[in-house]
């Protein structure tokens, strides 16, 4: 199989590059990142990129392939149109070849607060939930914050220094239907803002590109149907 990968070293490169590469089809049902692991263990040692559980669980091989964003361990490789064009994520600062830097896309994740907030005194042993409390949260909670969403959304990049992103709005929706977090309203005051939540056009480039299949611009909706209800 043939494979273009983005190529840029800021310590030697001037610009960035494409370079083509040949890799064997080793195995049945082989995924993009096991030929990007051929090539950095059998052609050129010097390609970087993220890696980890290789079982589309921690969210650290995102890239852009062939035009869409996804995760390089669960993509198959088998319908990809030849050559295979990886990319980084776009409009994400490239550390080096298909390593970004998420440092932003953390801080935005972190405004939204990511963790239970109760004013109840602790119990014993948990907080409990019902199974309808629980089911709630089908949808949110599966996100592994590869990014693949929110660098898939033209709105974020027009206005990615103030608009949060599908990622952490998705995750912000998640705590709001806690049935044990009792920040709602703070968290709801926070997102009130014009640019933060509101620069979300229904575009819904995020649902095409989430490798979990799940929805953002839903949970989006529905913390703006949230804050219209509590005005009612």
């Amino acid at each position: 199989m043939k494979l273009e990968i983005y190529r840029f070293n800021p310590e030697v490169d001037d610009k960035p590059y494409m370079q083509s590469f040949e890799v064997p089809i080793e195995k049945p049902g082989m995924k993009l990142l096991d030929a990007l692991n051929y090539i950095k263990w059998h052609l050129d040692g010097s390609l970087t990129y993220r890696r980890s559980c290789g079982e589309g669980v921690c969210g650290s091989d995102g890239m852009n392939i062939n035009g869409v964003n996804g995760l390089g361990c669960i993509t198959p490789i088998e319908g990809l149109k030849q050559p295979i064009k990886v990319r980084p994520l776009p409009n994400m600062p490239v550390t080096r070849d298909l390593v970004v830097d998420m440092e932003h896309f953390f801080d935005q994740y972190k405004q939204i607060k990511p963790w239970l907030q109760s004013n109840t005194p602790r119990p014993e042993h948990e907080r409990l939930q019902s199974p309808a409390e629980r089911a709630e949260l089908d949808g949110s909670y599966e996100c592994v914050l590869c990014g693949c969403c929110t660098t898939s959304c033209p709105s974020w990049w027009w206005n990615g220094d103030r608009f949060l992103g599908p990622a952490a709005l998705l995750q912000a929706n998640r705590w709001l239907k806690d049935s044990r977090d009792d920040a709602a309203g703070e968290r709801l005051d926070m997102l009130e803002d014009s640019f933060k939540l509101y620069r979300c056009h229904q575009i819904m480039n995020c649902m095409e590109a989430c490798p979990k299949d799940l929805n953002p611009t839903k949970a989006i909706n529905d913390i703006k149907r949230a804050l219209v209800k509590r005005k009612v």
